[in-house]
């Protein structure tokens, strides 16, 4: 089917996530036949590099033989089968794999980052309440915090644009200060910045401890607030205020999961033990959705009793299914064999020698990488500089969407010098010529 048909049929029967559909009369969908590493290839016969890995999902490249022989291989044996009184092989291995990575243990599976969080909400509330303690029954999360857009993850979420239509049906949790290092004030280092956002932390969970279940923390990037990047130190000094408050830590690593920030987990820098982990995005390596919260065996006790209302009655239809775990269990096989953290160490040099210009570009702010996340600032008065420059990245086969006037990168881990190039030059040239709109007459 060619690329206009395909096109015309999705606007007449399809709404596109996270967008303005009346945007695509004049940049419509780019209709993507195949995927193979980290390349996408359209209808049209071009191919663009993913550079932000399909919303930050793919990690070992798109059509990975290993995972797609894993796939097959289960398909084959069992598709489906609810979970609820029964159980199956892969789900009980990617169980044992996910808490033997993170110390943690029974391990809830939901469909997305957005279930996760509202999981995770869920049982921490639900434990207090089992523990006599109803009350405690409120969150608090981080200035700029995103943690998905159901209606109870909103709750946590304080990004404005995706909330405030939808304000009357949500509960809206507290936020604190930000521990984003941007906001170092003069002589002030991250780390200062850090130590600065867990004070306020401290003065607000002396206040509210008593009403508060759960502090929500994305550990050392908040993705959606632009790649706002924070010390360590701000995570182990939240881990000892929860601690002292009795409050529950829960660390999302949807997106900063599974080596993003140069370690398999982001909350294992700061040498920390959150009460929960929401995962998602990279856990099945790009292929299926599937997320897990897992959690400590003190808050799984809370609702281990003979009366059912003690349980935790949460799931939905396709809870654990085969097929997902075992294209999860096939990613982490991968990590196995590869070694990505060691390897990405070297590959993330070369990005950055590449990405260079764009980092020593006089309107740029605050360029940043952590681990396999790069981020740059771009100082611009053009309101709609994300979508311009998205469409000059897409000129020159590369998928590059800015978070309001932050420009990043989030490629996956298998790209090799073609394409560290390709991702360099495409980058700066549609940033050259998206600023240069801003000055045209």
């Amino acid at each position: 089917m060619n690329q206009d048909t395909l096109v015309a049929r999705s606007l007449a029967s399809v709404w596109h996530p996270c967008t303005q559909m009346k945007r695509h009369e004049a940049d419509p969908p780019v209709a993507i036949a195949s995927a193979r590493g980290p390349w996408l290839h359209g209808t049209d016969g071009r191919r663009y590099l993913d550079g932000i890995s399909s919303w930050w999902v793919n990690l070992f490249g798109h059509s990975h033989p290993h995972i797609q022989a894993a796939l097959a291989d289960q398909l084959a044996r069992l598709d489906h089968v609810m979970l609820a009184g029964f159980t199956h092989a892969p789900v009980v291995e990617l169980s044992e794999r996910l808490g033997a990575l993170t110390g943690l243990g029974h391990a809830f599976y939901g469909s997305d980052g957005a279930a996760a969080t509202e999981i995770a909400l869920k049982m921490s509330a639900h434990c207090w309440r089992n523990a006599g303690r109803p009350g405690k029954s409120r969150f608090v999360g981080l200035a700029g915090g995103y943690h998905g857009e159901t209606v109870g993850a909103l709750a946590v979420t304080d990004i404005a644009l995706f909330r405030e239509a939808y304000a009357p049906l949500v509960r809206l949790a507290a936020t604190v200060p930000s521990p984003d290092a941007r906001g170092v004030q003069p002589g002030e280092s991250a780390l200062d910045a850090a130590r600065r956002a867990a004070q306020a932390l401290e003065v607000w969970l002396a206040e509210h401890h008593e009403s508060t279940a759960a502090l929500i923390v994305e550990p050392l990037v908040q993705c959606a607030a632009g790649m706002a990047m924070h010390d360590a130190e701000y995570l182990r000094q939240a881990r000892a205020l929860c601690d002292r408050y009795g409050v529950h830590l829960v660390v999302d690593e949807i997106a900063t999961g599974f080596g993003r920030t140069g370690t398999m987990f982001a909350h294992q820098q700061a040498g920390i033990r959150p009460d929960f982990i929401c995962l998602s995005k990279g856990l099945t390596g790009g292929t299926l959705p599937l997320s897990a919260v897992l959690t400590t065996e003190a808050v799984y006790a809370a609702f281990y009793d003979d009366d059912v209302a003690r349980g935790f009655l949460h799931s939905h239809s396709y809870t654990g299914n085969p097929l997902a775990c075992r294209a999860a269990l096939a990613t982490l096989e991968l990590f196995d064999q590869l070694d990505p953290l060691a390897a990405n160490a070297a590959l993330a040099g070369r990005i950055d020698a590449a990405c260079a210009p764009i980092t020593q570009h006089p309107r740029v702010r605050h360029a940043r990488r952590l681990g396999m996340v790069w981020a740059w600032d771009v100082d611009t008065s053009m309101p709609d500089f994300s979508r311009r420059y998205h469409r000059h990245a897409m000129a020159r086969g590369l998928v590059l969407r800015p978070i309001g006037k932050t420009l990043y990168a989030m490629p996956p881990y298998v790209l090799d010098d073609e394409a560290v190039q390709h991702l360099g030059d495409a980058a700066f040239a549609a940033l050259q010529a998206t600023l240069a709109e801003e000055t045209a007459p």
